[in-house]
């Protein structure tokens, strides 16, 4: 018999005073949570619920079976927990506010830009800028796609792809992701000026890559995708997707941390859109709030994805901007630190009303007697 336990945020809101105090800051950003569903899974299957809030989770916890309260607490630790910055060479990212990661693709078959990056230099040089000047904390650079279908490229021509464009970028001083799952290209990366890797893989693609990571002491994107051969899209079969993946995640940062990567180091991506149907992306989505309880800042990348094609008469990718604002902003609600787009500006503007509105609502006590 095997049980494991979960603690999601399901009662989220503006600031603490809405709740008389009776409210977490979630996982040290600016969202708050006041309500609880604390969940027993055994074999499987969802066992028992109980719902808490701040001033009664004490007495859920100490009800627990013993084989899953050591977890309970460590997770409820997690939800509170307040991440420190990342450290990206020169560049620090805040963690205590959403911040914006711009997606520079270098490949001819790119679902999001046909390819209008690939070996035009001058191009990824005013891409990048742009998105730097629109408020992009980091630049992702990406030679492989991973759409379904796609064919994998060989790791010495990804390197000729990403090289000249993490060059580029780390000159023009950014904090530079490179988007990879091969051990070579990492190295290659870390090489050009690249200080965080993104691995869609979660570092189980490439036997090298974690020890490369650990050895670096780089910081990490870990994302869940079923796949385990060249097809990350294949295997995604799940008994309840939001626990099974929250599962795989732990499982891969263990396996991060047992290589030596560093626990500060690590981000967690629940993989939107990999190998995940319609209804699994939307049940990913709205339980975002749970993934803080691994103790990890999250990412998120739904920007331009199928999903808002299906939920919008089959829209190309490239008229997916109101959809992939909306979820980006439903992350923000969720307290999720990193949004992965395409459409920087756009996605900049959003926040800072999203900020907006947060620190409007921490300082109105207008409803509440003098």
């Amino acid at each position: 018999m095997t049980d494991r336990i979960y603690i999601r945020p399901i009662g989220l809101v503006p600031g603490p005073q809405s709740e008389h105090g009776n409210a977490i800051r979630l996982a040290g950003g600016m969202v708050y949570a006041s309500r609880f569903a604390v969940i027993l899974r055994r074999d499987g299957a969802v066992a028992e619920r109980w719902l808490a809030a701040p001033d009664t989770i004490a007495d859920v916890m100490g009800a627990l079976p013993d084989s899953v309260a050591d977890d309970a607490e460590r997770q409820w630790a997690n939800l509170t927990l307040a991440h420190p910055p990342f450290k990206l060479g020169s560049r620090t990212i805040r963690l205590d506010q959403p911040q914006i990661m711009g997606i520079l693709n270098v490949t001819p078959d790119s679902f999001s830009d046909a390819g209008a990056f690939m070996n035009n230099l001058d191009a990824q040089r005013e891409q990048a800028s742009s998105m730097i000047e629109a408020g992009a904390a980091i630049i992702d650079v990406g030679g492989e796609s991973t759409r379904p279908g796609a064919k994998a490229v060989w790791e010495g021509d990804e390197i000729k792809r990403v090289v000249p464009a993490i060059e580029m970028c780390a000159g023009m001083g950014a904090a530079v992701s490179v988007d990879t799952r091969k051990a070579a290209v990492m190295e290659a990366a870390l090489a050009a000026g690249a200080t965080l890797i993104n691995d869609v893989s979660g570092l189980t693609h490439d036997p090298r890559s974690a020890e490369v990571v650990a050895g670096a002491q780089c910081a990490v994107v870990l994302m869940h995708a079923p796949g385990t051969g060249q097809d990350l899209h294949e295997g995604g079969d799940y008994a309840s997707v939001v626990f099974d993946v929250f599962d795989e995640l732990r499982a891969r940062r263990d396996a991060a941390l047992e290589a030596g990567v560093a626990g500060e180091r690590i981000m967690l991506d629940p993989g939107i859109g990999f190998g995940k149907s319609l209804s699994d992306n939307l049940a990913l989505m709205n339980a975002l709030p749970l993934f803080h309880a691994l103790g990890h800042p999250v990412l998120l990348g739904a920007s331009r994805k199928r999903m808002i094609g299906a939920l919008s008469n089959e829209a190309g990718a490239d008229h997916r901007l109101g959809g992939s604002v909306a979820l980006a902003l439903k992350g923000m609600d969720a307290g999720v630190q990193l949004h992965r787009v395409h459409d920087v500006a756009e996605t900049v503007q959003a926040r800072n009303v999203w900020r907006g509105l947060r620190d409007a609502a921490l300082t109105d006590f207008g409803d509440l007697p003098g």
